[in-house]
């Protein structure tokens, strides 16, 4: 395929999204072409870095194509509930975790329910979310609530009622010890993966604080750069900013890394499309109340301002 050429740009007048979009045309013309679990195929390359600063309320919303932001933040608002089930996002309207339980039901029923019908009985019919909703012990589950084994006598161990809630961890030590190098929020418990309906791709967080500054850094092992990538950016500055406010922080500087870094072969129209575009403009973001701690945050409280992207580019999930 030919590549698409893009207006080149010097340092005094680089947009962030110039990043992203380097990084896209990188693996599109270099990356190795591999055979991946989804049987889809992908180009990828290993080793990647997006650095953004946060201050001023900025927030890295792309703006050659249109990332819905409501849906990523309901997203992050559930995982810090500690909730397992699709139930509560379906309701919401929220489908980014439904392709793989409703592909779990067709393989296992034989039924070929939509995605549209599937999602309502989830939401209609409780016994049925809880038979065909459930993902297993993913993201929210080992931010709040990471198992923990005692003794129980004769060499054995039982499972404590009440796991780590890493978050809640979080917020004390960077109030109480900000120096710390422990500030980290990690999603992959070894023990569990074969449990997860999709082991944690934005696995590794680690805040530091500058001055007065909360910075984070984000390790992603495996990153879908068309649909993932802009969802996962928009969900770590979230996170970095709701910690900071209850942390009485300003929001520092964000730090992606990614391991496994890819775009599918089937997005070839997203990455033509894309890459012809040129990013231009900016968003910015307020939190409208201060909850009692994290696990208050409502979709009311965020507010986005000043965010005119470039239409939607559609592409399938490979599941």
């Amino acid at each position: 395929m030919a590549s698409t050429a893009i207006p080149a740009s010097s340092p005094s007048d680089r947009h962030w999204e110039w990043q992203y979009l380097d990084l896209m045309r990188r693996i599109w013309e270099h990356g190795d072409e591999r055979v991946d679990r989804t049987g889809v195929g992908t180009r990828s390359v290993l080793g990647a870095q997006i650095r953004f600063d946060l201050a001023g309320g900025a927030m890295p919303l792309l703006t050659t194509k249109r990332v819905y932001w409501k849906t990523a933040t309901r997203e992050f608002l559930w995982f810090l509930t500690g909730d397992t089930n699709i139930r509560e996002l379906c309701r919401q309207g929220v489908q980014i975790w439904t392709d793989w339980p409703l592909d779990h039901y067709r393989k296992t029923s034989g039924e070929n329910l939509s995605l549209e019908d599937f999602s309502a009985r989830i939401v209609a019919d409780e016994a049925f979310a809880a038979r065909w909703g459930e993902l297993g012990p993913v993201y929210g589950k080992q931010w709040t609530d990471w198992p923990v084994y005692e003794p129980a006598g004769d060499g054995l161990y039982r499972k404590r009622e009440h796991g780590v809630n890493q978050v809640a961890e979080v917020v004390q030590s960077l109030r109480t010890n900000p120096g710390s190098r422990r500030h980290i929020v990690e999603g992959w418990n070894v023990a569990e993966l074969g449990q997860m309906a999709l082991p944690p791709c934005h696995k590794t967080y680690q805040f530091h604080v500058g001055g007065n500054r909360l910075n984070c850094a984000l390790y992603q092992r495996s990153c879908d750069v068309a649909l993932g990538l802009p969802f996962n950016l928009w969900g770590a500055a979230l996170f970095t900013r709701m910690l900071a406010q209850q942390c009485d922080l300003e929001p520092g500087e964000l730090v992606w890394f990614g391991g496994d870094t890819h775009l599918y072969l089937n997005h070839a129209d997203l990455v033509e499309a894309q890459l012809a575009r040129t990013p231009e403009g900016g968003a910015s973001m307020a939190i409208l109340r201060r909850p009692e701690s994290m696990f208050g945050y409502r979709i009311e409280d965020f507010e986005v301002r000043d965010y005119e992207p470039q239409k939607h580019i559609a592409a399938p999930v490979a599941v």
